[in-house]
């Protein structure tokens, strides 16, 4: 007679707290704040932006900015004839990045599911920070100014960034099951939105000495995470001696439903229960999947491209945001820098609650069809947001709760579920791919959209929220 449901996911939800242990909370923390190092870095360079501008733009072209001595070297450091050109040529690096970003994402996950976990997250961590140091720090410090010189970087900068997401998200689901995936993940990626808290706060506390200041924080601090992250993450509960999720478990069952995603019909018909894309042997060691049998799991195209249209928005309010602030409003850099953190904010408590509901429902789809609804409502009012900064701030947040928290939901949760699903057998080597695949996808969507965002700008912001919401409904369509 079969145990419904509801019954056996009970034993599930027992086990995940008896056999929480202590290394599961390193894990947890290490893995949080080695991607919100990552983002930290990122960020700096959506917070400087105005400063960047005014650097690479002569003065007499740029009223914002302020008088420079000698003249002779700031006439030699500038790059462009207007500020139109520099935001441009800004938009231009987020898409550089973004786009490598995301082909460095397809390849990284594949490379995580074959290679340490941890020295792969620690080379990107360490080798990001040098370039970053590279790009902000070390060319204002030689007065070295070259518009390839930076697209390189940043290219090289998005292709070891891209080793982070995928390990640290295929570590979670190597130590954490599915009972109560929902609220731990939820919790757990608001790692990115710290991130971005963090990096604000770094590059506002040190802004006033030089943006290159900024660079020179965020990629130290990123370096020394690089390090603590080589010596101290365990990738998997075997390095230990405790059992992996799956293993030695008397009731087969319960594993078997703990490890089914959530974001469709639980009924499955018994002939594509017996189907694994792995062939069976009796090698204990599971092998990583290929790239393509990854995209053949269900619902992984499906996410992907969805997550395309969700990222593209999210990206735009991390890399945008300050800077529109500023331009929109007038507000001082700093103070800009400042209040974008509420963004972050609402997206740290929608990730979590939303999360939550999903575990609670044995559902996630229908969690994000209703966030994002409320999303399309959210932008329209922050479009319209007048020119306060208590009332932007709220605001701010509420949108930062209805699109930050589904995209936190995608990128961690649901990937982790599609990545240990039946046709896997709870694989965890194909959970990095599939991470790479869902999260690379979003990101190309992200970077066709920063450029698409500097050049409609130009024709006024409201433009830009009007293009949001509109993306925001291809995700629902």
């Amino acid at each position: 007679m079969a145990v419904p449901g509801a019954l056996r996911r009970q034993p599930s939800n027992r086990g995940l707290v008896s056999h929480c242990t202590h290394h599961h909370i390193v894990v947890f923390l290490l893995t949080f704040f080695s991607y919100s190092l990552l983002h930290a870095s990122r960020k700096t360079f959506s917070n400087v932006k105005v400063s960047i501008s005014s650097q690479w733009t002569p003065f007499p072209q740029n009223s914002t900015a302020p008088e420079l001595q000698p003249y002779e070297l700031w006439n030699s450091s500038h790059l462009f004839q207007n500020a139109e050109e520099a935001t441009l040529f800004l938009g231009t690096l987020d898409t550089i990045f973004l786009f490598s970003y995301a082909v460095g994402l397809f390849v990284s996950g594949i490379v995580g599911d074959r290679l340490n976990l941890r020295w792969v997250l620690s080379f990107g961590m360490c080798s990001s920070a040098l370039v970053v140091f590279s790009f902000g720090t070390l060319t204002e410090w030689l007065h070295f100014y070259n518009k390839w010189f930076y697209c390189s970087l940043w290219v090289v900068n998005g292709l070891l960034q891209s080793t982070g997401w995928p390990c640290v998200v295929a570590v979670m689901g190597n130590w954490f099951g599915k009972a109560g995936r929902g609220f731990v993940f939820g919790l757990w990626s608001a790692c990115a939105s710290v991130g971005n808290i963090l990096g604000a706060f770094l590059a506002s506390c040190v802004l006033k000495y030089g943006y290159e200041y900024a660079f020179l924080v965020t990629a130290s601090v990123q370096f020394a995470g690089g390090v603590i992250v080589f010596f101290g993450l365990l990738t998997s509960p075997k390095e230990v001696g405790l059992p992996e999720l799956g293993a030695d478990e008397d009731e087969a069952s319960v594993e078997e439903d703990a490890n089914r995603p959530l974001m469709g019909s639980d009924d499955v018909d018994d002939d594509d229960q017996n189907y694994s894309i792995q062939a069976t042997d009796n090698d204990n060691q599971p092998k990583a999947i290929g790239f393509f049998q990854a995209c053949c799991l269900p619902g992984v195209v499906l996410y992907s491209l969805a997550y395309a249209c969700l990222k593209l928005v999210n990206y735009s309010f991390f890399f945008w945001l300050p800077f529109y602030l500023s331009s929109n409003f007038g507000w001082k850099e700093a103070e800009a820098d400042q209040l974008s953190i509420w963004y972050d904010v609402g997206g740290i408590i929608g990730g979590t609650i939303q999360g939550l509901i999903s575990d609670v429902l044995q559902k996630r789809a229908p969690v994000l069809a209703v966030s994002l609804l409320f999303a399309v409502g959210s932008l329209f009012g922050y479009s319209r947001s007048p020119n306060s900064k208590p009332i932007n701030a709220v605001i701010m947040a509420i949108t930062g709760f209805f699109i930050g928290g589904p995209s936190n939901m995608i990128s961690s949760a649901i990937s982790a579920d599609l990545g240990r699903q039946d046709l896997v057998k709870g694989s965890s080597e194909a959970l990095a791919t599939v991470t790479g695949i869902v999260d690379g996808t979003g990101s190309i969507g992200a970077a066709v959209g920063q450029y698409l965002v500097s050049l409609i700008q130009n024709l006024g912001w409201m433009w830009v929220f009007y293009f949001f919401i509109l993306m925001v409904r291809n995700h629902l369509l």
